[in-house]
């Protein structure tokens, strides 16, 4: 939908407050604003023209706002409402999210608070919007079977996984760090295959102590070993007809790497104390964060094995090499952590996202999926911002001083700082600078992207450029 296109309406009975609203949200996002001054005027607004999201002031329960709200989310369902509850009222705040509320305001709010509230419903609304004129595609813009990532090596790899999952049965070997979403991208495969309707197992291989792998792997007859009391089908015989997920396969000790290569060549496996070969019809999809060319020349793994397994090599990249997903990432860990939440975060503040990406991620995305839940179940009810986050995320980004600073009241973050004082508007203005040169250097000069990961409209921030003479260094 055209950002010409979008439109709010206020429905606000305080003539001064949403005035002002109105005029910082034409201000600072291109889109038209109506405003109603009551529910009366707000139904006539919403059956006469399209809207995308509405502001609802809302009040005691007794009041026609109320069901004005429900009206809105009955016959307007494509709408994005964002009530106004009475600041305090916590049993109002658990009624508008349970009836299909996007978010919710305070009041009385800062006006700030309000666009950033209605910016971010917009942006959902655009998503909603693309999905249905997309159709029920596999592949979405920023997205595939869980897996995030609008990186052209991320978009690469949904491609390569679409065309792995047409064939069934060939090995694919998954490489990439800790963290990085392997199981992930091997669930995808299974789920686009024609063998989706069977079985997917996952084993990690690391996780079984070695003299169970097999067992576990292969299955066992009753009395094959002490503590054998019954006969149990292995892992290749449940994942019969679907797909056998090997995490960590680098770690499997080099006398069951012998028997996985048997089962790879003659499709059948021989369960512990058993002389009967049983076939099984399983596609093997293998994942290793170690370097198997290295253990291969170490003599740490079979050649014949790897082989075998790298049929169809898949890599995932690490998080520090596809940093502009975090702001990604970060949105949809929030709208997952959030969920039956009685106190929900709102967001991550730009100047903390763009710490976030100065970060380089060791545990890659699962790290930053658990500092986001972390964040969620400590700060909820506000926004992340960068003080709020823990020291080691901030020791080496552009706004390493800024929990320092929050944190120590003394700490003199400004070295022009002198008895006389400092030039506000200077100061202001350089960091701004800072902020707008590092989001341009973050997307490769992308102003579009830019403009989302500082919160602002593309237009604002393209003004801002022009004004300041700043272009990606």
């Amino acid at each position: 939908m055209a950002e010409s296109l979008r439109t709010v309406l206020l429905a606000e009975r305080n003539i001064e407050e949403r005035e002002e609203l109105a005029a910082r949200i034409r201000k600072e996002i291109d889109c038209v604003v109506y405003e109603a001054g009551n529910p009366m005027e707000a139904l006539e607004i919403l059956n006469n023209e399209t809207v995308c999201v509405v502001v609802i002031g809302l009040f005691p329960p007794d009041h026609e706002e109320t069901v004005l709200l429900k009206k809105v989310l009955r016959y307007h369902s494509q709408v994005i409402v964002i009530p106004v509850v009475p600041l305090g009222d916590q049993k109002a705040i658990v009624d508008v999210l349970k009836v299909g509320a996007f978010t919710y305001l305070n009041h009385p709010y800062d006006a700030t608070e309000g666009v950033i509230a209605v910016a971010r419903a917009l942006y959902f609304y655009d998503l909603l919007v693309h999905q249905e004129k997309r159709g029920p595609k596999i592949r979405k813009s920023d997205g595939f079977y869980g897996i995030l990532g609008k990186t052209p090596e991320m978009q690469a790899l949904f491609e390569m996984i679409e065309k792995v999952a047409e064939d069934a049965d060939s090995t694919v070997l998954i490489r990439g760090e800790s963290g990085t979403g392997k199981e992930l991208v091997a669930r995808a495969i299974h789920a686009f295959s024609a063998r989706k309707s069977k079985n997917f197992v996952p084993v990690n291989c690391a996780a079984i102590p070695d003299e169970l792998l097999e067992s576990e792997l292969f299955g066992h007859l009753k009395g094959s070993f002490t503590g054998a009391s019954s006969t149990k089908i292995g892992r290749f015989q449940f994942a019969d007809g679907g797909t056998l997920f090997l995490d960590e396969i680098g770690d499997m000790k080099p006398s069951l790497q012998a028997k996985l290569l048997r089962v790879l060549q003659e499709k059948t496996i021989e369960p512990v104390g058993g002389l009967k070969s049983v076939p099984v019809d399983v596609r093997i999809v293998a994942a290793t964060h170690r370097d198997l060319d290295k253990l291969v020349a170490d003599g740490h793994f079979r050649e014949d094995l790897f082989y075998r397994l790298n049929v169809i090599p898949l890599t995932i990249p690490p998080l520090r090499e596809r940093k502009e997903d975090i702001p990604v990432l970060i949105e949809k860990f929030v709208q997952i952590f959030n969920r039956n939440r009685r106190y929900r975060l709102r967001g991550f503040e730009a100047g903390a996202v763009a710490t976030l990406m100065e970060y380089s991620w060791p545990g890659n995305v699962r790290e930053l999926e658990n500092l986001v839940q972390r964040l969620v179940v400590l700060h909820g009810g506000g926004s992340i911002e960068i003080s709020d986050l823990p020291e080691k995320f901030t020791q080496n980004g552009l706004f390493a001083g800024g929990k320092e600073v929050a944190r120590n009241s003394g700490t003199n973050p400004f070295p022009a700082w002198a008895e006389t004082g400092v030039d506000f508007n200077a100061l202001v203005n350089e960091f701004e600078n800072q902020l707008i040169l590092k989001a341009l250097n973050i997307t490769n000069g992308n102003k579009k992207e830019a403009a989302r990961l500082l919160s602002l409209n593309r237009t604002t921030l393209l003004e801002k450029i022009k004004k300041k003479g700043l272009e990606a260094s």
